[in-house]
């Protein structure tokens, strides 16, 4: 029956799927090789009070978004406690996951350089840093992330954003980073 109505629907059904699963493939190869995700706030507050904040890890707890998501994860600190070294690795729920960050640079009062690797629920090693410029009274402070992005990476791209799933996270977080800092 190789001519019948249903077989020549499937058939046709298969090439559509097959070109569609093409296009999303080739358009996905289009993608940048790289990515960076930005937010900046200004915050009333000296840049030596919120390099303090953000060079501890500990000190995280009070404004990351990430604690507040899932305030039963695990917390591994290791290495010095803040600058060059200082290690924090996590394990959470499924919206968390489960990775480490390790400073890798910092400018006191200026800058934070930090390499990220995730392992769950995707693997992947980006990096963060923190810029901070002072603005009379108060700081401009700058939250980014940046990476590579492998071809898994270019074709989950097509299909969501990077930019929409993690630029409101930072957003929240240099919001409570300000409080924090402004108190």
């Amino acid at each position: 029956m190789a001519g019948s109505p249903l077989m020549t629907g499937l058939l046709a059904a298969g090439l559509v799927l097959l070109v569609a699963a093409g296009a999303v493939a080739g358009y996905a190869a289009t993608r940048p090789d790289t990515f960076r995700i930005e937010r900046s706030i200004r915050i009333a507050a000296p840049p030596e009070k919120i390099f303090a904040l953000i060079g501890d890890f500990k000190n995280w707890e009070a404004w990351s978004p990430w604690e507040k998501k899932d305030p039963d994860m695990k917390r591994l600190y290791s290495g010095p406690p803040r600058g060059k070294g200082a290690s924090y690795e996590w394990e959470g729920d499924r919206r968390i996951g489960h990775g480490r960050m390790e400073i890798a640079e910092t400018v006191p009062a200026r800058k934070l350089e930090i390499d990220l690797e995730f392992f769950s629920p995707m693997e992947a090693r980006n990096k963060a840093e923190f810029r901070l410029t002072p603005e009379g009274e108060a700081t401009h402070v700058t939250w980014a992330m940046y990476g590579t992005q492998t071809y898994a990476g270019k074709l989950i791209s097509v299909f969501m954003s990077m930019e929409k799933m993690v630029g409101p996270d930072f957003e929240a977080g240099l919001s409570a980073l300000k409080a924090v800092a402004e108190n």
